[in-house]
Parts: C-alpha cells; sequence; structure tokens
C-alpha cells in the first residue's frame, strides 16, 4: 500500500509540472518573463551599411516595447563593436523605455573591423559584472548580431561565457558565417542560433525571441537545481522527491529511505535496500528457505551442482573444487582437465622426434635420413653416397642425412633423368663469344678463329680486316681503296687511272668541261677557277665578271601586329613584306631574310638560316598568322638585337663585313620605351630602316632610322600606299654604296691571289715532271745493272 500511496504522489506531481506552463502576452501586454539581465552586442563593422544599421535600431526598439523594463523586472544594456568596443549604456543606466529609445537613437557607428571574439570578452568581464548593474541570480542572457566572419577567435571566448552562466542568442545577417555563429550560441543550436538573408528580415528574429523569453517557465528553462521534480508557480517554484525518498533539508536533493540501514528488517542473513522497502538474501554457501527469511547450507558436490569435468571435492557449504583423473592435469579455468603430453610439453630425452603414445606415455624416432640407435632414443645420419646406395653415372653429392643429388664432372652436363650426363659442345650451343669461328676442342673447351682477310686479334676471340692499303701493302699511285684482305686503286678528281690499274693521269679541266668563265678558267690539280681582268670582281656564281656585286645582307623585318592594323590590313603588309623580297638577291650565300612580328609579345616567325630562296620565304610570308593585342616596338627592338641578328639564328660572322639591316614596319604609337634599344641597335653597326603608316608617329620612326634619315625613313597615311614604299625601298647596295663594310679589298684578294695559285701550280708541274724523270731514269739504272749479273 505504501509503495502504491508514493506512486500516485509521483503521477499527480508531474502532472501539475507539465501543465503549470504560463499563457503568452497578448499584442498590447508587457512580457512577464520574471527578472533577466539582458545584452544586446551589435555589430557595427564597415561593412554594414547605414540603411542596414537603421533596420538594426529599429529592430532593438522593436523588442524593447515587448518586454517589461524596469530595474527590478528587465535589465537591458547595449554594446556596440568593430574593431573596438563601445557600451551604449549598461544594465543600470536607464530604468524607463523611453530613456533607453533616446539613447539607441542616438548610437553612432564605429565602422571598422569585425573583432567579435574581443566583443564576447567584453560582455563577459564589464557588461555582465556588478559594477554595470548585473544582478546575483538573475538570468544572464545576451543577444550578438552581426554581419560578418569574426576577425578573430570566438570558440573559446565563446564557450568560457556559456560556462559562466551567459545564455548567448547569435543572429547572422547576409555574409554570416554559420559556423562562426555555431561556435558562439548556446545550445541546442536549433534554440540559439538564427541566420536571415538580409537586415529587413531580422524581425523574424525578433518574435522568436519575444516567444523564447516571454514563455520562460523557471522549472523547464532555468538551473532550478531540484534532483527529481519540479513544480512551476508563477515565478517560482518547489522541488519533490519521488516514492520511497524523502526531500532533504536543502529543499532540492533527494535520499532514499534505507529500512536496512535503519535495522527495520527481519532478516536471518543478509538485508538488500531498495527506495522504502527491502528483501532478504543468504551468505555464499546458503541458500534461502520458503518464508525469505532463514537461510539453510548448500553441498554442490551432492546435489551435483557443480562444473567440474571428472571429479568434485566438496570444501565446505556452497564450496568446491575440481580435480583430474590419473595422467591429466586441472586447466586454468580448474574446472576441466587435459590430457598430460609429455612430448608437446618437453618432457622427454628422445634426441629428434618425441611420440605421443597416450597421456603419460611416450616413444621415440628420427627425422627422415636418419635411423634409431639401439639406446632408443639417440640418431645417426645416413649417408647414402659413402654407402654407394645411390645410381649417379659421375659424381654422387652428399646434401644431408638420407639425401643426395648427382652432378657430372668438368664439361658435361646433367641430363633431365638428373642421373646421366652428356659432353658440352660450347660452339654448337653457340655458348662462345667468337667473333666469326668457334672450333670445338672437347667437352666444354673451344677456340676462335677468323674468316678469310680478317686475322685473330689478342684477345682471341674477336677479328678485324686486314687493311693492305693502311698498312701500306700496295702500290697505288693516288688511292688505294680497301676490303678485307684485297685493295683496288683510284685517282683523284681530275685525274683518270692508266691501264696499270695502278697510275693516274691529270685531266685538263679546262678544255674538257663546260667551265662557264666569263673571263678565263684556270686549271688546279684535279678541278678549276674563273678569274677576272683587273677591274672587276667575280660574283657570287664564280664564274661571271662585273664592276659592282650585287649587296650581300642580313636583313630582319619586324612587323607591327597590333590590333589597330586589322586582319585586311595585315594581308597588305604581308604583301609589302614580299615586294621587299622580291628586290632582293636571295641565296644562302647571298642575301638571308628572317622575320619577326610583334605586339604585346614578340614572335620570330622564321630565322635568317631556314630560307635560302625568295620563293620559299614569300610562301612563309603568306601563311604567318596575325597576332593582334598590343604594340611594344621597344621589346621587338630588344629581341631583335639580342637573338634575331645572332649566330645561332643565322646571322653571319661580324668578321665577314656582310651588313645587317633591321626594318621596322609600324601603324601607331609604340606602348613601351624605343630609346635604348633603337640606339644599341645602330652602335651595334645594324642599319636601321623604319616604315610608317597611318597612326604611327614620325619621331618615333626618325629615332629607329639610321643617318642619313632621309634615306631609312618612310611614310605613307594609306594602308594600300605601301606598294610605292616597297618600290623605292633599296636595300641592294654595290660595297662602295654601304660605308664600305661588305668586302674589303687586300692584297691577298681577287686576281694576286690568283697569280699566286697558277705561279705555285705551274711550279708543282714541273717539279713533279723531273721527279718523274728522275724515277725513269733510276729505273733504267737499275735494269741495267739486274742485266749485267
Amino acid at each position: 500500500m505504501g509503495n502504491l500511496r508514493g506512486l500516485s504522489v509521483f503521477i499527480v506531481l508531474t502532472l501539475a509540472v507539465f501543465t503549470s506552463a504560463r499563457p503568452k502576452s497578448g499584442p498590447n501586454q508587457k512580457c512577464k518573463s520574471g527578472p533577466v539581465d539582458l545584452v544586446f552586442l551589435i555589430d557595427s563593422s564597415r561593412s554594414v551599411r547605414p540603411h542596414e544599421f537603421e533596420t538594426m535600431r529599429k529592430f532593438l526598439i522593436d523588442i524593447l516595447n515587448t518586454l517589461d523594463i524596469g530595474l527590478d523586472t528587465t535589465r537591458v544594456g547595449v554594446v556596440q563593436y568593430s574593431s573596438q568596443v563601445r557600451s551604449e549604456f549598461s544594465l543600470k543606466t536607464h530604468s524607463k523605455l523611453e530613456n533607453m529609445v533616446k539613447a539607441i537613437n542616438e548610437i553612432v557607428p564605429l565602422a571598422q573591423g569585425t573583432m567579435t571574439g574581443l566583443a564576447i570578452r567584453y560582455l563577459m568581464n564589464e557588461a555582465f559584472s556588478p559594477g554595470q548593474g548585473d544582478r546575483p541570480k538573475v538570468p544572464n542572457v545576451a543577444v550578438i548580431v552581426t554581419d560578418g566572419r569574426p576577425q578573430d577567435r570566438v570558440a573559446e571566448v565563446a564557450a568560457e561565457a556559456r560556462e559562466r552562466g551567459i545564455e548567448i542568442y547569435a543572429v547572422g545577417v547576409a555574409r554570416a558565417d554559420m559556423t562562426s555563429l555555431r561556435a558562439m550560441a548556446s545550445p541546442p543550436f536549433e534554440d540559439h542560433v538564427f541566420l536571415v538573408e538580409r537586415f529587413d528580415l531580422i524581425y523574424q528574429f525578433g518574435l522568436q525571441f519575444q516567444d523564447k523569453l516571454c514563455g520562460i517557465d523557471l522549472c523547464l528553462e532555468s538551473d532550478h537545481g531540484c534532483e527529481h521534480l519540479c513544480e512551476s508557480s508563477p515565478g517560482s517554484f518547489t522541488c519533490h522527491c519521488l516514492p520511497g525518498y524523502r526531500l532533504n533539508a536543502d529543499g532540492k536533493t533527494c535520499s532514499a529511505i534505507d529500512l536496512c540501514a535503519e535495522r527495520k528488517h527481519d532478516c536471518q542473513q543478509i538485508c538488500i535496500s531498495s527506495p522504502g522497502s527491502f528483501t532478504c538474501d543468504c551468505n555464499q554457501g546458503y541458500h534461502l528457505n520458503d518464508d525469505k527469511k532463514t537461510c539453510s547450507p548448500i553441498d554442490l558436490c551432492a546435489e551435483g551442482k557443480h562444473d567440474c569435468q571428472q571429479v568434485c571435492v566438496y570444501m565446505g557449504p556452497g564450496v568446491f573444487t575440481c580435480d583430474c583423473n590419473e595422467g591429466y592435469r586441472l586447466n586454468v579455468d580448474e574446472k576441466t582437465c587435459a590430457p598430460i603430453d609429455l612430448c608437446a610439453e618437453g618432457k622427454h630425452d628422445c634426441e629428434q622426434v618425441c611420440v605421443s603414445s597416450g597421456p603419460g606415455i611416450f616413444t621415440c624416432d628420427c627425422n627422415e635420413g636418419y635411423r634409431l640407435n639401439v639406446d632408443e632414443k639417440t640418431c645417426s645420419p645416413i649417408d647414402l653416397c659413402a654407402e654407394e646406395k645411390h645410381d649417379c653415372q659421375q659424381v654422387c653429392v652428399y646434401s644431408g642425412p638420407g639425401v643426395f643429388t648427382c652432378d657430372c664432372n668438368k664439361g658435361y652436363r646433367l641430363n633431365g633423368d638428373k642421373k646421366t650426363c652428356t659432353p658440352i659442345d660450347l660452339c654448337a650451343e653457340g655458348k662462345h663469344d667468337c667473333d666469326h669461328v668457334c672450333v670445338n676442342m672437347g667437352p666444354g673447351i673451344f677456340t676462335c678463329d677468323c674468316k678469310k682477310g680478317y686475322r685473330l686479334n689478342e684477345d682471341e676471340k674477336s677479328c678485324s680486316a686486314i687493311d693492305l692499303c693502311a698498312e701500306g701493302k700496295h702500290d697505288c699511285e693516288q688511292i688505294c681503296i680497301s676490303t678485307p684482305g684485297v685493295f683496288t686503286c683510284d685517282c683523284n678528281k681530275g685525274f683518270k687511272l692508266n691501264r696499270d690499274k695502278r697510275t693516274c693521269t691529270n685531266m685538263d679541266m679546262c678544255n674538257t668541261v663546260k667551265h662557264g668563265c666569263d673571263y678565263q678558267c684556270v686549271n688546279t690539280p684535279g678541278s678549276y677557277h674563273c678569274i677576272c681582268p683587273e677591274g672587276q670582281l667575280l660574283q657570287d656564281d664564280g664564274k661571271t665578271c662585273g664592276t659592282c656585286k650585287s649587296a650581300n645582307i642580313d636583313l630582319v623585318l619586324l612587323i607591327d601586329g597590333s590590333k589597330s592594323v586589322r586582319p585586311q590590313n595585315f594581308e597588305l603588309v604581308k604583301k609589302f613584306v614580299n615586294q621587299v623580297v622580291d628586290s632582293l638577291d636571295v641565296s644562302a650565300h647571298g642575301t638571308r631574310v628572317g622575320l619577326v612580328q610583334y605586339s604585346s609579345r614578340v614572335r620570330t616567325e622564321f630565322p635568317l638560316n631556314m630560307y635560302h630562296t625568295a620563293e620559299d620565304i614569300k610562301a612563309a610570308v603568306m601563311k604567318v598568322d596575325y597576332m593582334e593585342k598590343g604594340t611594344m616596338t621597344g621589346l621587338a627592338l630588344k629581341h631583335m638585337l639580342e637573338y634575331s641578328f645572332s649566330e645561332a639564328e643565322g646571322a653571319r660572322p661580324a668578321s665577314r663585313n656582310i651588313p645587317r639591316i633591321g626594318l621596322v614596319f609600324t601603324d601607331g604609337r609604340s606602348q613601351d620605351d624605343i630609346s635604348e634599344y633603337a640606339k644599341k641597335a645602330k652602335e651595334a653597326g645594324i642599319t636601321m630602316y623604319a616604315v610608317g603608316v597611318g597612326k604611327a608617329v614620325e619621331d618615333e620612326l626618325r629615332e629607329i632610322a639610321s643617318d642619313p634619315v632621309e634615306k631609312h625613313f618612310y611614310y605613307t597615311t594609306d594602308f594600300s600606299a605601301i606598294n610605292t614604299i616597297a618600290d623605292n625601298l633599296k636595300l641592294n647596295v654595290c660595297p662602295a654604296e654601304s660605308q664600305g663594310e661588305v668586302e674589303v679589298k687586300d692584297p691577298c684578294a681577287c686576281e694576286n691571289l690568283v697569280e699566286f695559285q697558277q705561279a705555285t701550280m705551274n711550279s708543282l708541274d714541273q717539279f713533279t715532271q723531273k721527279l718523274a724523270s728522275m724515277a725513269a731514269r733510276l729505273e733504267q739504272l737499275e735494269n741495267q745493272l739486274l742485266s749485267r749479273k
């Protein structure tokens, strides 16, 4: 009956707790939430725009209008923060709503950074301090409104604030970071974290916050401290205990009613307490009698209430131990038994193998390849080779007790049957390193030899061809052509082999070939060359003569591919380039042409050494793609100077005095400085031509052009007229007209060199004829001496 009565009280109290929620205030009623210290922490960083701050100002005033403001009811403080923290008014500053509204309307935003962690620390250490009006035992509630990510750390300081009892609501607007909001707010997050898309929606949080603040049930929403049950009453609560417990003097905690400790029971041995009740039990080895109070001793062995595998030994009331039959021992569980295996435990004296014959019994044996000795414990190895118990044809190899393998003598190989042997023919198997011929000398032995016309080298493996020409073992007059062990004779160019297939006769090239010399052909041993009369020069073809040699130049054209040129005009530029090429004597040894296009960057379309005919150059020009973009003429001049006129890209060495000419074509002002590299190009000996069209700047063109400027500077207003410039542009000049840099005559050049060569060759011919005459005379004398003998 006592238990039922306690249960009914528990049910009544529980119903009372869950039905005591207060009604919410109406639209014209103030929130009656009980005493609360409330501080608003508002973000006034520069990212909060003026109209957004006005929306936040109205949001604060709307919430204040719903609260019961007063020094004994709801106290409110407002703190704004950005890179610094400023208290607008504290919890004790205002006791009237109209004064708070006036102060909020006078707030001037700080408009700096977002130091949210700094602001929370101020909230914890200053705003909720007794000096600022914080009341003891009154809930502390903070509302943080922000629109951005904190610029300092907030997680640790927010956790510390929550540990001090501050309930934090985090309201994020627009750009706010959800992770940071959750790090600041109190749990559960679904009740304390709010995120809205823009400031004009912040009223949605205000409505939810009012519902939470005005509907405070001290049992549900405060740290009431009741251990079991809390019963709410308007503005207060009382604690109650569950059945079987009584309320302690502190009015909150509960203690179980222990009838055993209070000796209010009739158990013979053991009393087991439960709140407000008890049951009886017995000591170990006894069981409870039917009266549920007295106890009797237990003989578990006699009752068969044991788990011994073999033997149960009675040791007293409720106590037994287990034992085992002979040849067995008790396991660690002290219940089951295991047979004793002397072999496994190493408790034997066998040399090699112990064989268990039953519990506690064993016999000895030997490993394979051994036999048991007469003492029936030790073993001896079996040597089948020594005992000649094998079937090897040549060699028996002892591998271990009772084991052997077969092997063969040197020069033989073991057959697949692993017993018999076969002689090894290394030559037949190709297992030799002879260069030509392998000669088998017996099982596993060979020597090397060579084919006809070759001899064996010192390594006695490789062969070398016998080169009778190199060894001087021939009688050829001029050229010996060798094949292994044999030779044939031949003659130098301009000579022919005589019938003896040994000697040679000089050919008169000037009279036997169409030499094409314009003035005179001069024979040389096996060849010829052309010479010109005094006052004339031999031309590049090596045959014709003239007073002025067509200028050999290295020409690099820099063409403007900027966006202002436009595609149709760029095609006219390429035709202009090809007109210039048509006026040149293009060849590998004559004029060389390279092409560079530039805009905001520079690109070599082809270097000086890529094409050697005008046709190839013109075809390559027409395939050039238009670059567009800017006009970096200075960068193009730098590229020309450092790369285009390098020997790596085909410019001929400066020592040869071949003129280097650069031609710049542009339609506008350069976007970079041209002065430095225009000057350096001319200082490097490059003759610079400047061709401008349209919006090209005359001063820049004149700065690029070489002196005299009038001969190296051209301009036209229209792209269609650039063909006229091409016709008037004269890049081929005679040596005397190109500043004397093309070819400089010296005493060793031209006619003087030819005369010297001709005189030398005539002297050599006379000397050769004298030697031949002397050789013939010596041969005649030798024959006469032989005939006399």
